[in-house]
C-alpha cells in the first residue's frame, strides 16, 4: 500500500474485529512513526500502549467512571471544541455526527441510545490496542500540532498494515482514571486516545465516510500554470 492509498483508505473506525494485534506490530508502528516531523526537533510526544489484561483493566475502571454519565468523570485536560464554535465548523460537526448516527439507526431525538454510542469510545470500540498519547504540560500549541502530526503518520503506517485505527479525543475528559492505569507522570497532559485493530468491515457505522470540502473552498494557489 503507497501513501496515497492510506491516506484514501484511512477513516475513524467505530467497530473492530476480536483479533488480536501482536505488540511486535505495535512496536514496529510506534517506532517507524519517530520520522514524524516536530519544530527543533523536539519530539514532543509520549506514548503508551495498552493490549490484553492492562487493556481489560483500563476499561473496567473508566465504565465504573462513565455508567453515570457517558461524557466523563467531570474533569478534563482541554476544551475538545471551542465555546462558541463558529461556521463553517459547526455545520461540519453536526452534519458528521447525523451521518454517523444514521449509519446504525439512532434518531437524533433518541438521547439515551446516543449516549450509549458516545460510551462506546470508553471501549475503543472493542479494538485490542489502546493507545494514548500524552504531551509536557510545559509545552505550548505549536508542540500540540507536532504530537498531531506523530498520530497521523501512526495512522497511516497502521493502515499500511492492513489495520484500521480511531483517534479519540475524549479520552481527556477521563484523564485521572488514565493517568492512574498507564502509569503517567503529572507533568504529562493526556491528549488522545486511540483505537487500534482489525475492522469489522461488515458494521454498517465502518460504512460512514465524512464529507470533505473542496480544495477551492480552502486553499488558493498563485503562480502556477493554467490547470
Amino acid at each position: 500500500m503507497n501513501v496515497s492509498e492510506a491516506v484514501a483508505s484511512r477513516m475513524s473506525c467505530r467497530a473492530f474485529l476480536d483479533a488480536p494485534v501482536s505488540g511486535h506490530v505495535v512496536r514496529e508502528i510506534l517506532d517507524a512513526a519517530r520520522r514524524a516531523p516536530s519544530g527543533g526537533n523536539l519530539q514532543p510526544w509520549w506514548v503508551y500502549a495498552l493490549g490484553g489484561l492492562p487493556l481489560a483493566e483500563l476499561r473496567a475502571k473508566v465504565r465504573q467512571k462513565v455508567m453515570a454519565d457517558p461524557r466523563g468523570d467531570g474533569s478534563h485536560e482541554y476544551d475538545i471544541y471551542p465555546p462558541g464554535l463558529g461556521e463553517p465548523y459547526r455545520s461540519r460537526r453536526f452534519k458528521a455526527g447525523e451521518d454517523l448516527y444514521a449509519t446504525i439507526g439512532i434518531a437524533r431525538d433518541n438521547k439515551a441510545a446516543r449516549l450509549l454510542q458516545l460510551a462506546k469510545n470508553y471501549a475503543f470500540y472493542g479494538a485490542p490496542v489502546g493507545l494514548f498519547f500524552y504531551i509536557d504540560r510545559g509545552l505550548g500549541p505549536p508542540q500540540w500540532s507536532d504530537v498531531g502530526m506523530y498520530m497521523q503518520t501512526v495512522m497511516l503506517l497502521a493502515r499500511e498494515r492492513g489495520l484500521h485505527t480511531c483517534a479519540q479525543e475524549i479520552w481527556s475528559l477521563v484523564p485521572g482514571t488514565v493517568g492512574e492505569c498507564v502509569g503517567a507522570p503529572p507533568h504529562l497532559m493526556l491528549f488522545s486516545g486511540m483505537a487500534l485493530g482489525y475492522a469489522d468491515t461488515a458494521h454498517p457505522i465502518n460504512s460512514l465516510r465524512t464529507e470533505r470540502a473542496p480544495l477551492e473552498e480552502f486553499a488558493k494557489l498563485a503562480g502556477f500554470e493554467a490547470m
